[in-house]
């Protein structure tokens, strides 16, 4: 089974957190599944400006990312957030790559707008890297980093780049660990099945705002695209993704109806 599965940084900032992820990563991989791992960073991002005098601003939830911005993006998604990550997978028995949406144009991307500086918006993806890494029995470990044609570099959100490789690698799962337990509905209480159409009356209802409404715009961009099924789920749990993938109910799943008809028939 193709499997997308996208680690937000918060988990990854914790070493006991990120290898025991990594561990069970590595061992879905061993159980015969294709993997592909998306990370974000910005915790980590924050943490390595501030310490540099640099102020982190934000629109709309992106972050601002002018020039100085930019060689961090580089030095921290693509640096030390990946290496690390990697170096987990392959202390777990994976033989992890490290990669970037700038390597073969893995996720080719435009700017999203000029005063948010070079934040892009993916456009395209190429999945044959990845489909080659994983023919040679590598796990691709992708940060939320993209380029274009003419050299640029853009700094992208990484859900939206989990959904762009989810996409084009044509995952049946894309599965996001967060540090949440799911996604709630106005009473508090998970939500265990949704269908796009809830997902879209969710937010404009205002009861999924901020992170949550960004994560449901990508899983509704995913299921339309043709990713299969989409799950909102804690990272916290042991285990957590092979028991998505064994049918278990955790988080929240988003599929389209022709896929909960096809589950269900």
């Amino acid at each position: 089974m193709k499997l997308l599965v996208k680690i937000g940084g918060t988990l990854l900032d914790e070493v006991s957190s990120r290898t025991r992820l990594a561990r069970e990563l590595a061992a879905l991989k061993d159980d015969g599944h294709a993997v592909v791992i998306v990370h974000g960073g910005g915790k980590q991002m924050t943490r390595f400006l501030g310490e540099r005098g640099i102020e982190s601003r934000f629109i709309d939830g992106l972050r601002v990312t002018g020039p100085e911005v930019v060689d961090a993006v580089l030095k921290v998604f693509a640096g030390s957030v990946n290496h690390t990550l990697v170096s987990s997978l392959v202390e777990a028995g994976a033989m992890a790559v490290g990669l970037s949406g700038i390597d073969a144009l893995l996720a080719e991307a435009e700017q999203l707008s000029p005063e948010l500086g070079a934040v892009g918006r993916v456009i395209r993806s190429n999945p044959a890297v990845l489909e080659v890494l994983i023919a040679g029995g590598f796990l691709p470990v992708v940060a939320c980093v993209a380029g274009d044609r003419n050299g640029g570099v853009f700094n992208v959100n990484a859900d939206q780049m989990a959904v762009a490789c989810a996409i084009g690698f044509k995952a049946e799962y894309l599965i996001f660990l967060t540090d949440v337990e799911g996604v709630r509905n106005a009473e508090g209480t998970v939500i265990p099945l949704m269908r796009p159409d809830e997902c879209v009356h969710l937010i404009n209802s205002g009861v999924a705002t901020g992170g949550m409404q960004a994560k449901l715009n990508a899983a509704i961009e995913a299921v339309e695209g043709g990713a299969g099924q989409v799950v909102i789920a804690p990272g916290s749990l042991d285990r957590v993704a092979a028991r998505i993938v064994a049918g278990e109910e955790i988080g929240t799943r988003l599929a389209s109806l022709s896929s909960l008809e096809a589950t269900h028939a």
